[in-house]
Formats: C-alpha cells, structure tokens, sequence
C-alpha cells in the first residue's frame, strides 16, 4: 500500500489576524478577539503579540487584560471570519478533492494522488500556503506527514508561518522524544494523569503495553498505545455531519459550591456559542452533563421549537436542567453543556450574546 500523504493546514491567529488584516492600525500590537475586560466574557482568539504575555484562547477577559496592560480588545465578526474561510478552502479545492474541515481555520487535505502527480507533498503545502497569502493575505501553518496525527502535531512545530514534515522513517524518534502534552488528545487532566503514572514522553508511553495503558486509561487505552508507535489509519472524511457541539471541564477539585459551578458553566456556554457561530449553525435540543464525584454520571436535556442560537439562549434552558440534579447537594467531578438537532442558521438573528453574572443566578433561583 502506498504512504499517504496527510496535510494540516492551520491558519496562524486567525480570527485576530483577520482583524489585523481589516484594520492596519491593530498590526504589531497585541490584540484580543473576545469579550471585554470588564465582562465575564473570555478570549476567542488573540494575535501572537498578545500571546507573549501569556494569553491564550478560553480565558477569562479579565485576566488576559491583567497580563496584558496594553492589550486591545475587539469584538468578534463571524460574517468576515466565515468569507475567509470560504476563500481558503477554495485554495484547498485547487489541489484536492479529500478535504476534512475541522473549524473555520484549520482542515486535514489528502493529497496523496496530486504528490504522486507533482512528486512533493511538502512542494503542495507550499503553494497552499502561497495561495492562501496572494488570496487572503492571512499566514498558514502547514504540518506535512503520513498520518493525521503527526500532521496536526507538526503544523504547530513552527508556527507562525510554519511548514514542518515528519516522513515516516523519521516518526519513531520524532515521537519518542515528544512531551507527553503535545500529544492531540492529552488535555491538562490527562497530562497530570501521565505524569503521576510517569509518563513525560513518546517514549515513556510507548514503553506501555496496551493492557496496562487500559488499565490505566480506559477506553482511550488503544489510542494511546496507537499513535506512541505512529499508527493512525483514520482517513481524511470529506463529509463530517456534525451531530453536536459540547465543552466540558473536569475540576482539579470536586466542587459543591453552586455559584462556582455555575461560573464554570457560563464559560462552557461561551465556547458552545463561538462554535455555533463560526460554523453558522443553531441547535433545538441544549443536554446538561453532570458527573459526581463517585464518577455517576447525570445528563439532562430539554428540546425547545425556538433555536439556540448563543450564549443567552443557554442560559434560558440551563436553570430548569440544573434543577434536574443534584447540584449544590453533591460534589461535583466534571460539568458539560451540548447542544444537538443542529441546522443551518436562519436569517432571522437571535437577540445578541449576553453574560450572566451570579446576581442574576439568584434571581433564577440557582443558589
């Protein structure tokens, strides 16, 4: 069988380079893409000016603004974010047909026929992200390899303005030397998992065999013990029917506190809505997970005729689902919020994004 030739292709800040392209003023300095300083909003994106402070996507506005004095918030334009795309992805449809979309700024391409044509996978990469600039003048990251797993790890080897290959004789020694965190799939929880049972590197995993990475780990035992030998067979899907969007966090300490519960949640709900937005969907049915700290898990949906379309829509559904569990009675492990029955969005737009602070918990009787 002949090796196939996997790419990633990962737009560099994405969102906040969009914003640094429309406006000239916002170039070179630090930018955030979010909610602002003063709101319970979080960060959506940010420029890499922004991110040597230590600022990064999913935090608090507050805090981002805290490490970065000089930041410059602005607020997200999803329209503009979803024509950029579209032109990238034509950039995608010049060279292959396999194209597995994955957000509005990054996607798998299989271009194992056009290299057999051109001789170079990394020759095609190349041009992408020459296209990508003539078009959109917006910077890629490209990770070359044989498999979609080295190919996501290696697009963000040398970004910004990356183009990194692992060819498959290089692989072995390329992951036995990988921090155990760069590994997609390895959250933090994981992470600290690894390291208590002294697993810091490729290497350290591949020394597991798979029963005792299932011992250890569950399901996710196979996976695991899979790509630590650089075996990753799933290929590119060019039809990905998303069936749901969800976030959740597991707490490093199981929580009882409702208030902090519910903060948790607000921010699960703003990862929810920039999905739905980015990918210009609307949901019917909003599934609350809960699992105890004796790890019973508790799921309680709600399916409404209006569609759920942002953070506030959330909101109205959450209360009347957490009053379904044992919140506030119990402690708590890990929390979730999904949203299913997904559509394209109408042309009618739902009431803008709002935050809901623990005042307003109170109100709806929550604690």
């Amino acid at each position: 069988m002949a090796v196939r030739k996997i790419l990633h292709i990962d737009m560099d800040a994405f969102f906040a380079s969009v914003e640094q392209r429309d406006f000239p003023e916002l170039r070179g300095k630090p930018v955030i893409v979010g909610g602002q300083p003063e709101s319970r909003g979080v960060v959506a994106a940010c420029s890499y000016e922004a991110r040597q402070f230590g600022v990064h996507s999913a935090m608090p506005s507050a805090q981002a603004a805290k490490l970065c004095k000089g930041a410059i918030f602005v607020p997200h334009r999803f329209e503009v974010y979803r024509e950029a795309s579209a032109q990238i992805h034509n950039v995608f449809k010049a060279y292959t047909e396999h194209i597995e979309p994955l957000s509005l700024d990054e996607a798998y391409l299989d271009v194992t026929t056009k290299a057999a044509e051109v001789g170079s996978a990394t020759q095609i990469a190349k041009d992408i992200k020459r296209d990508i600039k003539n078009r959109t003048d917006l910077i890629a990251s490209a990770g070359v390899s044989y498999n979609k797993f080295l190919a996501k790890i290696a697009s963000d080897m040398d970004k910004p303005d990356g183009l990194y290959v692992i060819r498959p004789e290089a692989a072995d020694a390329f992951i036995e030397q990988l921090e155990i965190r760069k590994f997609f799939g390895v959250g933090k929880v994981t992470e600290k998992k690894m390291h208590k049972r002294g697993i810091f590197t490729g290497a350290d995993l591949k020394a597991l065999d798979k029963a005792k990475l299932t011992q250890y780990f569950g399901r996710s035992g196979d996976y695991y013990y899979n790509i630590a030998r650089g075996i990753d067979d799933r290929p590119v899907r060019v039809h990905r029917e998303r069936k749901s969007i969800g976030a959740e966090t597991t707490f490093e300490k199981n929580l009882l506190n409702k208030a902090q519960i519910w903060q948790k949640l607000l921010s699960l709900c703003e990862r929810v809505e920039r999905t739905l937005q980015t990918k210009g969907l609307q949901a019917r049915t909003v599934t609350l997970k809960v699992k105890y700290s004796d790890f019973t898990l508790n799921t309680r949906s709600k399916t409404s005729l209006s569609a759920v379309q942002n953070q506030a829509h959330l909101i109205e559904v959450l209360p009347e689902l957490l009053k379904k569990t044992e919140v506030g009675s119990r402690p708590i492990r890990l929390v979730g919020v999904s949203v299913s029955t997904l559509s394209k969005r109408g042309e009618d737009e739902a009431h803008s994004s709002q935050s809901l602070n623990i005042e307003q918990g109170k109100q709806l009787g929550l604690f």
